[in-house]
């Protein structure tokens, strides 16, 4: 019965995050976690991840900009490889702290950018592509930080989502080898549960892409703000906590 909580917990999230870009990782960590150690909830949900973001590239290869990978996919790949590295060796908490302040304060900035003219700039975009690579490497949690700035880049809902994939993807595969290095041992009893969850990942990104082809973009603009803006909350949580 758990496992099939589990499962169903993990196909409705992946159907919800297609839209979004992001939030896989937050949904669904705090059920694998009643199942296995941190180290190796975080691992799970990587493979998982990666499974997710692979079904979502395939379905909507045709919505990528390139361009925007170019500009993002290197920086994401040495973030992710440098996050992973570290993730048994230094505290996640104070960075989840700095980040979670980090995606409060800037939806609220570009929210409000009628009045305080302010504007990401696109020289920044190597930061957001490292800082999710590496937040994503150290704790999973990579998709809101790309968000923040994709969204001002892609405002085509499809182009976005599909983009937001393939970059998320290229994490997953940068650091799921890392996890493999210095943790496969303690990974081997949970492959069970692993692939019950790919499956279940699998087929809720094709129920998400479904969602997004009849949601307004706008609408889901917002959304993802909204989301951004939670998931600040939850880092800073998690952080003190």
């Amino acid at each position: 019965m758990e496992i099939i909580i589990v499962a169903a917990g993990a196909f409705i999230a992946a159907a919800l995050t297609v839209p979004a870009g992001f939030g896989l990782s937050t949904m669904l960590t705090p059920f694998v976690l009643a199942f296995m150690p941190p180290h190796e909830a975080i691992a799970v949900v990587a493979v998982v991840h990666g499974a997710h973001n692979a079904a979502k590239c395939w379905s909507m290869w045709e919505w990528i900009d390139f361009s925007a990978f170019k500009r993002y996919g290197v920086w994401l790949i040495f973030g992710a490889i440098a996050g992973a590295g570290l993730q048994n060796q230094v505290s996640q908490n104070p960075l989840l702290v700095v980040v979670g302040v980090f995606l409060v304060i800037l939806p609220l900035l570009t929210l409000s950018e009628r009045w305080t003219g302010y504007r990401i700039p696109e020289a920044n975009d190597r930061m957001g592509g490292f800082g999710s690579g590496f937040m994503g490497g150290l704790s999973g949690h990579q998709g809101a930080l790309r968000a923040m700035f994709l969204t001002r880049r892609l405002p085509d809902k499809m182009a976005y989502a599909a983009t937001a994939s393939i970059l998320a993807l290229c994490v997953d595969l940068s650091r799921i080898p890392v996890y493999l290095v210095f943790r496969s041992d303690d990974l081997m009893p949970h492959v069970q549960m692993c692939s019950i969850l790919v499956i279940s990942a699998v087929l809720g990104a094709r129920m998400g892409k479904k969602w997004l082809e009849s949601l307004k973009s706008d609408l889901i603009h917002k959304g993802v703000m909204a989301g951004i803006m939670a998931s600040g909350f939850y880092y800073i949580y998690e952080g003190l906590a």
